[in-house]
């Protein structure tokens, strides 16, 4: 077992440096020597067969359980490591072979219902929010943030992010716009168009602790927000501006038709929606089993190819479409740094298994999005030609910082 996992590995990892001891003390090296050293250290012979036959998977959970030991670097230099490799390379058979025993069964498991979708926001949502505090901004912002500069905090690149997606709505044409917000969070985005655009906010979620915490958050500040615990399957009002940041990625492929139509039904004639969506720049591909089974099941990064054809279909107008490339690399870097600076803190609320999962997550996001085929996709959307204005610097004109009180009335003068 031994001398196949070194053949595998020798294969697969090209650049860098790993050294690897295996489960029975037998240690090697492999990588052309470049970077920093990077050492783990199987501590049983489960773990390492796992890993050997299923490594998507295994990995992750051999991190969880403390099976697979970092013995030099951290786990954040070694997935940094091993996606680089593997974003170039083909698969082997028994890599096809498991893609192809997951796309038949997800097949069971695709239909995103409405059983089904609460189901799966609980799954990540509707644990102790305290987790939350420990690595976002202080607006809870758990979407792909804004870096108008590369030496942006966090907290301004959050900002940045909700005064992109408001110059995008075009808020500022004529205030109480209605706005509806689906997959609100806690809040923040809609309590921002509200107090910044004078928009009524409608949020609508299926995250129980979510849409409490969202609801607490606008009472506290008297905003003209209402957060209800919704499908957007049962929304029946109309309104001047949809916005959806982090939610299609679990709509389900089955329902795009279904996501589409509806939100063109409740639309006004002259209205914008806004689709902010993690999505795949290289071909469609099934989730990572790792990432489906602990973090986001159900969830789905789509192509533009998978999408476009859809929204045609619904007979919305494509009007813009930006490519964040980057962008959510650098906001899970941050995540990363601040959830382990408050690793402590996250051991007081769970336990060091959820802690070793909680990291691996957001230390295994950040390379995709650096070398594995993901990116954010902004599409904009609309029912009439003239709803928005032919050329796009508006959306860095407006919905940047709202005018203060005297230079409206210098305006007006």
């Amino acid at each position: 077992m031994d001398r196949l996992l070194e053949a595998i590995l020798r294969r697969f990892v090209r650049r860098g440096t790993l050294r690897i001891t295996t489960a029975h003390g037998h240690t090697f090296t492999v990588g052309d020597g470049s970077g920093p050293p990077i050492a783990i250290r199987f501590a049983t012979a489960a773990a390492q067969r796992g890993v050997m036959l299923d490594p998507e998977l295994k990995l992750g959970e051999a991190y969880m359980d403390g099976t697979l030991v970092m013995e030099q670097g951290t786990v954040s230099d070694l997935l940094h490591l091993s996606v680089y490799n593997l974003s170039n390379q083909s698969f082997v058979p028994f890599e096809r072979l498991w893609d192809w025993l997951r796309r038949a069964v997800r097949q069971l498991f695709a239909l995103n219902n409405l059983t089904r979708a609460s189901h799966n926001a609980a799954h990540h949502y509707n644990i102790d929010y305290r987790i939350y505090r420990l690595f976002l901004d202080d607006d809870l912002q758990y979407s792909c943030a804004y870096f108008e500069r590369p030496d942006a905090s966090l907290d301004e690149a959050q900002m940045a992010k909700k005064r992109h997606i408001a110059g995008k709505l075009l808020l500022d044409e004529k205030p109480d716009l209605k706005v509806l917000d689906i997959g609100s969070g806690w809040g923040g985005l809609g309590m921002h168009l509200a107090r910044n655009h004078q928009a009524q906010v409608t949020g609508i979620n299926l995250s129980e602790e979510q849409v409490k915490v969202a609801r607490e958050r606008a009472k506290a500040e008297n905003l003209s927000c209402e957060f209800r615990i919704q499908d957007y399957r049962n929304v029946a009002e109309r309104f001047d501006r949809i916005v959806s940041v982090g939610m299609f990625e679990h709509v389900g492929k089955s329902f795009y038709n279904t996501f589409f139509r509806k939100c063109y039904d409740i639309l006004a004639d002259d209205g914008v929606m806004l689709l902010h969506t993690v999505g795949r720049w290289d071909k469609p591909s099934i989730t990572n089993p790792w990432i489906w089974k602990y973090i986001f099941p159900g969830g789905y990064a789509p192509t533009l190819s998978e999408i476009t054809p859809v929204i045609e279909r619904s007979k919305f107008i494509i009007a813009d479409v930006e490519v964040l490339r980057l962008h959510y690399a650098e906001t899970l870097k941050h995540w990363r740094e601040r959830f382990l600076a408050h690793r402590d803190e996250a051991l007081r609320i769970f336990d060091e298994r959820f802690a070793r999962m909680w990291e691996f997550y957001l230390a295994g996001f950040e390379p995709c999005f650096r070398y594995g085929g993901l990116e954010v996709f902004q599409i904009q959307l609309i029912k009439r030609l003239d709803a928005t204005p032919i050329t796009r610097d508006y959306m860095y004109r407006r919905g940047r910082q709202p005018p203060s009180q005297v230079q409206v009335a210098e305006a007006a003068e």
